[in-house]
This record gives C-alpha cells, structure tokens and sequence, in this order.
C-alpha cells in the first residue's frame, strides 16, 4: 500500500466512534493492485468482530452513499481485542509509463528520419533508371534493325554495341550494390541487358545479317562461281570490269545490297544531309571522307567533318570538323578538295575550299529555280543537286522555263561557269533523287519504305533517255542525297541519317 494513504486511513476509522459506526459501500468497479495492513486505536460499534469487504470499498473525501462515484479499491478488515482497527487495501497501480512514451516518440522520429532518407533514395534510383531504360530502347531499336533486315553489316557494328551493352551491364551492377529495399525493377533491367547481350552474340553468327566472315566466304563462291562460267563457255570473250575511273563500259546494270558504315557523327536527330568521299583526277585513289548533316531544320548546312580514312570515320578519330553557316539542302558534292553548295536563300552556287574552309567562288546558276520551288520528293530544300563522276563536276536542277522537269549542266570546278545544259522530259518532284556516272544521269523513285528503284536515265553523250528497273535496298524510309566516287565505283548515301554505300555493276 503507498505510504502517504496510511494516515487517511488511519483517521478515517479514528473518526468511526465518534460520528457512527464506519460506513462501508460497494464499490462500481472492483479492482486489484498492492496490499497494506492499516491499523487505528479507537471504538468501534463492533469491537472484537470481524468484517468483510470484499463487496465493499471506502469512499473519497466529500463522498457517501449514492454519490454515485467509484471508490478506491477492495479492502478486508477487522478489530483486535485492544480496540485496534486493522484492514488490508487493494490500490490499482495508476502510474503513468512517462518513460516509455519518451521512447516511443524517439522511435517515431528516427523512423521518420530514415523513411526520408530513402524516399530520396529511391526518387535518384527512379531518375537513373529512366535513363538507363532509354539507352536500352536504343540499343534494342538498333539490334531490331539488325534483327529483321538482311543488309550487310562490318564487324564493327558488333563491337560498338558490345561496348554500350558492356557500359550498361557496369552501371547497372553498380547500381544493384547502393539500392537499397525492392529492386525489382533494377533485376528487370539486368535480365534485358542479358537477354541483349546474347541476341548480339547470336547476330553475329546469322547468315541472314552478312557480317564481314561470312561475306569474306560469299566473295569466294562467287570468285569460284565465276571461274566455273567462264570455264564452260571457253568460247566466250571474259569481260573483265571496268578499271577505276574509266567508262569503258556499258552502263549501270545493277546495284549491290548496302553496307550500313553507322550512324551520322549528330545522331539520330539529323535525318536530313549527305556523306561521301572526295575524288581528285590527279590523286584518285587518296581523298578524304566527308560527313555534312544538316540541322534539324532540313535546310541549313552548318557545320561538316573530313576524316583521312574510313577506319577514322568509323572510330570517330583524327577528325577535322568545320564550319559553313551558309550552305542550303543535301544536294551536296565534293570534288577536288573544294566542297560545293547551294548558297542559302538565294539562287547562287558557291565552292568551298576545305584546306582553309573559306568560300572562294559564288556564282548565279542562270535561271535555277530554288528555296524548295523544284526539289526532290520527300527531300526538301534540294533545288540544285551537285554531281561528281570521271568527267568532273555537275549540277542538277529545275527552271521555270523547263516547267519542273530536270536539267542537266556541266560546269567547270574552278570558275562554276556552264560549260553546257541538257533539258530532260523528266519532272524533278517526282524523282526521289539523282547520281551522274560517264555522263549519264540516273534518277531514283520510292518503290517502298524498304526499296528504292533506279527508273530513269538521260545520257548527255547521245542526249538520249529511256526507263530503268534497277532495285535499291535501304535501311530507313527517305534518302536524303546519293553521290558517286569514280574511283571507289560506289554510291555514297544517306538514308534519314544513317550512312550507307553500294557496288555499282556495270555491263
């Protein structure tokens, strides 16, 4: 029993004798809790008896019977042969667990500290993981393209793939490590790289895909083919292909399937622009490789880059990047070391020399339509297409007095004078684009997203026209521009940014 209840108590019963017999009540609510014996000298009503509490309590100061109120607690009792009261109480332990409150706020405070921590956490997680979600859609668009088309591809298209996928699978187990709580969504990115890595591996194996092995043993058959055609028909005169640069030969007859070289150095933005490599009469086998995207406007030519090899186009080194500012549409050329243009919003041509990547020359092309008046269907901006094979240097356009259809001149690099002009039948918005080889121009139409066709030439030698069947395969839907290296005999295109070259075939 607590220690400062034992003086009430003891008073209360004192008190007994002389105001009446001590009054007990039944308690509303019984209760257990600690025990003390209680003992008072004085007179009781009941000396030497013994009473019973256990349906009895004792009231709170200011209380009596049907005060309604709750008492303390159960108690027990009796009075000894001296006259002295002696009870045993029952408290309930109402102490209030301040402590333990104390506790449980500190509790509640490092829990909260703690759940912020990691919602930051997560919210960092979530921000990296959209990005590494966006490299891999990347990857998994190029391996698709890869995957479904049946074009050639070199074995470096692998290995820069095998390096993103390689950066990608560090990252992600770097980011395994410092997650901390669910990481499901971290084990799903990690299973995709997987899965991509070993697609990039089967790829690599495929027939379908043409990778530089495989090509290496198709170019023996055929070598091996042709020796056993040429060894049935002994009597037949072997006509060996043109040497470089000459047109010995009867013309274009075919088109090999494109060799995917990459990706334009802007990325996939830059749809619109024109790759190829520069031809010199004097040094035909040497000449540099060019690149010129366009801005994403499809219209200004700002900015071009030269490489010495295609080894250093591929691996983005040893690189020279210049600027023009001025230059309009992908009808662009380079012959000579000197790049040519269509001078921007206006009706002139321009030579840029690309030692000092100054403009040396800007001359009128005599009554040229321009500013998207006649351009190339699907191409905008390509009024003046320039032309470069074993004759030199061309341009190729529309007047409003050839009411669209296509014009032929040949100029002289040095001057860009009209030496001569040659007026087709052929309307020139109809026409997907162009390329001149000996003289003889060959023009392109869109058969279907994955096919272009060679339907037309005009050759200024005999000034004579006619139709064409000759299949192109590519790998995007437009072709922005096509240039043609005498020496290389290939055809330089670009294919909604995507850089591609073929075989030209001839009879």
């Amino acid at each position: 029993m607590r220690p400062y209840l034992l003086p009430s108590l003891g008073l209360l019963f004192l008190l007994g004798p002389a105001a009446g017999d001590v009054e007990f009540y039944r308690p509303m609510i019984p209760s257990l809790g600690s025990s003390s014996n209680v003992s008072s000298a004085g007179n009781s009503s009941s000396r030497g008896d013994s009473f019973n509490s256990s349906s009895s309590g004792i009231l709170q100061p200011g209380g009596g019977p049907g005060s309604g109120y709750q008492p303390f607690s159960n108690f027990t009792g009796s009075v000894d042969d001296h006259g002295t009261c002696q009870c045993s109480v029952l408290l309930p332990d109402t102490t209030f667990p301040v402590e333990r409150v104390e506790q449980l706020q500190v509790t509640a405070h490092y829990l909260s500290e703690k759940f912020q921590t990691e919602l930051s956490k997560v919210k960092e997680y979530t921000q990296l993981i959209s990005i590494y979600e966006k490299k891999l859609w990347n990857l998994t668009v190029r391996v698709e393209i890869m995957e479904k088309d049946s074009i050639s591809y070199t074995e470096l298209d692998f290995e820069l793939i095998k390096i993103e996928v390689k950066e990608m699978e560090k990252l992600i187990n770097q980011l395994k490590k410092s997650f901390v709580g669910s990481s499901e969504i971290v084990d799903q990115l990690e299973v995709e790289i997987r899965n991509l890595t070993v697609l990039v591996q089967k790829l690599e194996t495929l027939d379908k895909n043409n990778v530089l092995a495989i090509r290496r043993e198709i170019a023996a058959l055929k070598s091996k083919l042709k020796e056993c055609e040429a060894s049935k028909e002994e009597n037949a005169p072997v006509v060996p292909p043109p040497s470089p640069g000459s047109c010995a030969h009867g013309g274009v007859v075919n088109i090999s399937k494109p060799s995917v070289v990459q990706l334009n150095w802007k990325g996939f933005s830059y749809i619109y622009g024109a790759w190829g490599r520069d031809y010199s009469p004097q040094h035909p086998e040497k000449g540099l490789y060019w690149v010129a995207p366009l801005n994403t406007d499809g219209r200004l030519l700002e900015y071009y880059r030269l490489y010495n090899t295609l080894d250093d186009l591929l691996l983005y080194k040893n690189t020279q990047q210049n600027r023009v500012a001025y230059g309009q549409g992908s009808g662009i050329a380079v012959y000579n070391n000197s790049m040519y243009i269509n001078w921007y919003y206006t009706g002139e041509i321009a030579k840029v020399n690309l030692t000092t990547s100054t403009v040396t020359v800007r001359r009128l092309l005599p009554g040229a339509a321009y500013n998207n008046r006649f351009s190339y269907a699907n191409v905008g901006w390509q009024d003046m297409d320039f032309a470069v094979d074993e004759n030199g240097l061309w341009v190729i356009y529309s007047t409003e007095a050839s009411t669209g259809n296509i014009v032929i001149s040949k100029l002289n690099d040095t001057t860009l004078e009209v030496l001569n002009t040659w007026q087709t039948s052929q309307y020139k918005p109809s026409v997907s684009n162009a390329f001149m080889v000996c003289g003889v121009l060959y023009a392109t139409r869109t058969v279907t997203t994955k096919a272009e066709e060679i339907f037309y030439y005009y050759d200024t030698n005999t000034e004579k026209e006619g139709r064409l069947g000759i299949k192109m395969q590519k790998v995007q839907e437009k072709v922005q521009s096509i240039n043609y290296h005498p020496f290389d005999q290939k055809l330089f295109v670009y294919n909604d940014g995507y850089l591609l070259n073929y075989d030209v075939i001839f009879q």
